[in-house]
């Protein structure tokens, strides 16, 4: 064949890998949005609970966002299409008997590609945006929280049904799971200003201390819960005109008078408004770890998503485009022994630059792959030198047979 017939060929398999990906994706483009979510679920995984959403910063994002959703479905969908006109482009260039690994080089090059997306979604995305979007101290005392809160809402249940007893003891239980270390008190805030969120933290505690109380001791301790309420509204005060410490003050005091409402319970009391305290104490010190927000966007994301996805996909395609090459010539293994050393700090550099983060972690998950593919690709090429060496010499003695 000719240069121009050549380039004619490849022009012909061209149009039928568009065609195949432009009729795959419009199929995909029904199915767009779920499979978007499915492709985002690491990365929500990953947020907040309460911020879980991506936003899109124009009215034509959304659409933009699907319709590449489609276009990269139709790509992944059509690899089988793609790889098949590949081996149809270079398999005039083989001798009759090496056209016969058109079918294995089809199938293991589509299941190939698949393992390496899977690898990505399954191993490499859930713990890169963990690490991207989560800190580890802020991730650890945000769960801390979380169970005080609940324990704290069970410990104003049974302070509602006057059951003080039972409630200073799991004022105590919260308590202890609370403390951020051994030494009886929540760690300081590393962020300043902190104390404005603390005390606000605290008057709304109060509340609710003082709300239970009322209903589960009743008329009896009414004077005094009166009194303590009063000592609320002076803090509120406190508080609106910045004065700090005097807000911090008169809760002191409306605790001290609500410990006085049951005085046989004074001390399950005084530890209900101490694990509120510290409650308050771990609300400020998570604002403050959390000074920044995540704000992602479907567009970005989705981006990141997909080249990670394409990428692995790729990479687990080495061992067969390693042994394709070696079937046609184009490689050697003794040259890829040569050089295995040299391959191995471009798959590490390569790693270094295709993974988003910093960490030892997912800088492994990706640089393991491509250094076992990398393996098995000059095995595979090792393997069909040996064969081929050993039918030439079949070939040779035959005749002198």
């Amino acid at each position: 064949m000719s240069l121009v017939e050549h380039l004619t060929e490849l022009r012909s398999r061209l149009v039928k890998c568009s065609l195949a990906v432009l009729v795959l994706g419009a199929i995909s483009l029904i199915f767009a949005r779920p499979i978007f979510w499915l492709l985002m679920k690491p990365v929500l995984a990953a947020l907040p609970p309460g911020g879980r959403s991506l936003v899109y910063t124009s009215g034509i994002e959304e659409i933009n966002v699907l319709m590449k959703v489609g276009v990269y479905c139709g790509i992944f969908l059509t690899t089988p299409v793609i790889l098949w006109q590949i081996w149809g482009f270079i398999s005039p260039g083989l001798y009759p008997d090496e056209r016969r690994y058109a079918s294995p080089f089809v199938v293991f090059g589509s299941v190939a590609f698949i393992a390496g997306a899977l690898f990505c979604y399954f191993a490499i995305l859930p713990s890169m945006f963990q690490f991207l979007l989560n800190e580890e101290d802020s991730t650890a005392l945000e769960s801390r929280l979380d169970t005080a809160r609940m324990r704290t809402e069970d410990v104003l249940r049974f302070l509602r049904v006057g059951d003080a007893e039972r409630a200073g003891q799991l004022a105590k239980e919260a308590s202890a799971g609370l403390l951020a270390s051994g030494d009886g008190k929540m760690d300081e805030p590393e962020m300043v200003p902190s104390e404005v969120v603390e005390l606000s933290a605290r008057l709304e505690g109060l509340g609710k201390l003082l709300d239970a109380a009322s209903e589960g001791f009743g008329v009896p301790a009414r004077l005094v819960l009166r009194q303590a309420v009063e000592k609320r509204v002076a803090a509120v005060e406190a508080f609106d005109r910045k004065d700090y410490k005097a807000a911090a003050s008169a809760m002191d005091e409306a605790a001290s008078l609500l410990a006085g409402v049951a005085p046989t319970r004074t001390e399950e009391l005084a530890g209900m408004w101490k694990l509120e305290k510290e409650l308050a104490a771990g609300h400020a010190r998570h604002e403050a770890l959390n000074w920044t927000r995540p704000m992602l966007t479907m567009d970005e994301q989705l981006s990141l998503v997909l080249v990670l996805i394409l990428a692995f996909g790729v990479i687990f395609e080495l061992p067969l485009v390693m042994a394709l090459l070696g079937i046609v010539g184009v490689v050697q293994s003794r040259w890829l022994f040569k050089y295995q050393r040299h391959a191995f700090v471009v798959c590490l550099i390569l790693a270094a630059i295709i993974t988003p983060t910093g960490d030892v972690v997912n800088l492994s998950l990706m640089a393991g792959p491509m250094l076992m593919c990398y393996e098995l690709g000059v095995l595979a090429v090792w393997m069909i030198e040996r064969r081929r060496a050993r039918n030439a010499a079949t070939t040779s003695i035959t005749p002198a047979a």
